[in-house]
């Protein structure tokens, strides 16, 4: 018997039009599993059972009263529910950015994201889980402690949007709001056999509130399809006034959720042109895991017809230095007092202690060598459609393999083996996915990377929908579910 959970974020819109579903049914349904499986899981910080019942019966009698003339003019993902990163502002519910310091902050402004997400008729369930300040690529915090995979709760459920990486896995919501500065939607993604999609920078405001001079960061969603993904970054994909990046929009009438439909319809994307490497700019060999889910994946490119050639990495050994300066003045973006300062975790106290160190000499050479060296790669892979590579070099890691207990500077080296490929294109700003095309013998997800052309999100998802279409995964999941 199918259950509301079984069905994605797409069919639980159409069965609410269809009157066969109510949003306060649905939201019912998905409150009751979180407080079932969420104290295991990890991947909520707040959860705002009220509210969201109440916006779902609000939402429940729009539609009963604007149904009589017809669906078009409901909003197109009524009553779905969604859940945000604790990083993005919500007005009137604490957003604690994974922090001890700001276990009660109560933001009094919405992001741009979380009003566009209520606009196309999704139904918040609430806040879910990052590390402090959204610095590391795994999640665990002082607030709800380490975010477990649904795959196997030994592992961690990557970072930095691990919390909602595991609610969409685990079936507490059918999709969910994601950020990216170094990889943190598709590293999750890849541990916990999601679609991940970092859209190219500019694509998502991160305004009113929230800045990003590098533009390194940009929100995204994690989903069970690429069609639910398409679908949330159509809600989300609006350029604001003042906003510092702007991606060009689709031309008139075309939708992301279109370029998937045609993608999984063979429609789309026609034959490219995919290169791809394995190597790693920080030197790190990958696992021969995720080497077997790279290889997999090129044969099932070129079993569609598509020419798949080995490249060089476009990429040189600066970037990962220029990274870290960056990364190390970024973790300065909060403000916190002297006072607070002590209650942040080691490995955040690092980052910050880093960033101090840097001058700001040190800091616009580093922005510049990145700029320069990102306009160098985008034109080595300018031949190519899509660039492929594994998503990380190493498969899911048991959650004491993050440990902040020792030297801060071993735990940022573990970190720099397991994920030495995602912050490449957030230093170009090219759209980037991960998609869950392997699984080992024993059932544990390894995603894989596709990187775009500049703003060429459209055409990325065409292709990862023939890829999906050619080897679904929906049905998959973990034995939780």
């Amino acid at each position: 018997m199918t259950e509301p959970h079984d069905l994605t974020a797409l069919e639980q819109a159409a069965a609410i039009r269809r009157g066969e579903l109510s949003p306060a049914e649905l939201a019912e349904h998905y409150l009751a599993r979180i407080s079932r499986l969420n104290p295991s899981l990890g991947a909520f910080i707040t959860v705002t059972p009220e509210l969201a019942l109440a916006r779902a019966k609000a939402h429940a009698q729009a539609a009963a009263a604007r149904l009589r003339n017809g669906p078009d003019g409901l909003p197109p993902l009524l009553g779905v529910p969604v859940a945000i990163k604790d990083l993005t502002a919500t007005a009137g519910i604490r957003t604690t950015y994974g922090s001890r310091a700001f276990a009660s902050h109560v933001p009094d402004t919405d992001a741009h994201s979380v009003t566009l997400l209520r606009a196309a008729g999704t139904v918040s369930l609430g806040k879910t889980s990052t590390p402090e300040f959204g610095t590391c690529c795994y999640t665990d915090n002082d607030l709800t402690g380490p975010t477990r995979s649904p795959w196997d709760p030994r592992c961690s459920a990557g970072g930095s949007s691990g919390g909602s990486a595991a609610a969409v896995a685990a079936g507490l919501v059918p999709f969910a709001h994601g950020s990216d500065g170094g990889g943190s939607v598709r590293i999750p993604a890849s541990v916990c056999g999601l679609v991940g999609l970092k859209p190219s920078r500019g694509r998502v405001s991160s305004g009113p509130a929230d800045g990003d001079s590098p533009g390194l960061s940009i929100q995204g969603p994690l989903a069970r399809t690429v069609r639910d993904a398409a679908a949330m970054l159509d809600a989300i994909a609006v350029s604001m006034p003042g906003d510092p990046y702007w991606a060009p929009p689709l031309p008139a009438g075309q939708t992301f959720l279109g370029w998937a439909d045609q993608g999984h319809a063979g429609q789309a994307p026609g034959r490219l042109r995919i290169g791809r490497y394995r190597a790693a700019a920080n030197g790190t060999a990958a696992d021969p895991a995720c080497i077997a889910a790279w290889e997999d994946a090129s044969q099932l490119l070129a079993s569609l017809g598509h020419e798949v050639e080995d490249i060089e990495l476009p990429f040189g050994p600066e970037m990962p230095g220029y990274f870290a300066t960056i990364w190390g003045v970024k973790s300065l973006d909060t403000q916190v007092g002297p006072d607070q300062e002590m209650q942040l975790r080691p490995v955040t106290r690092a980052w910050r202690e880093h960033g101090r160190t840097i001058s700001g000499a040190a800091y616009a050479a580093a922005v510049t060598g990145m700029q320069v060296a990102a306009r160098r790669s985008i034109v080595a892979t300018a031949g190519y459609d899509a660039v492929l590579t594994p998503t990380l070099g190493l498969p899911p890691q048991p959650v004491g393999y993050f440990s902040e207990d020792g030297e801060p500077l071993d735990n940022l080296r573990r970190q720099g083996v397991f994920t030495p490929f995602t912050p490449m294109y957030n230093m170009t700003g090219q759209p980037a996915v991960s998609l869950p095309l392997h699984w080992t013998g024993d059932g544990v997800p390894i995603g894989v990377s596709l990187a775009g052309r500049p703003a060429g999100e459209a055409a990325l998802i065409a292709l990862s929908a023939q890829l999906e279409a050619a080897r679904p995964w929906a049905w998959r999941h973990p034995a939780c579910w």
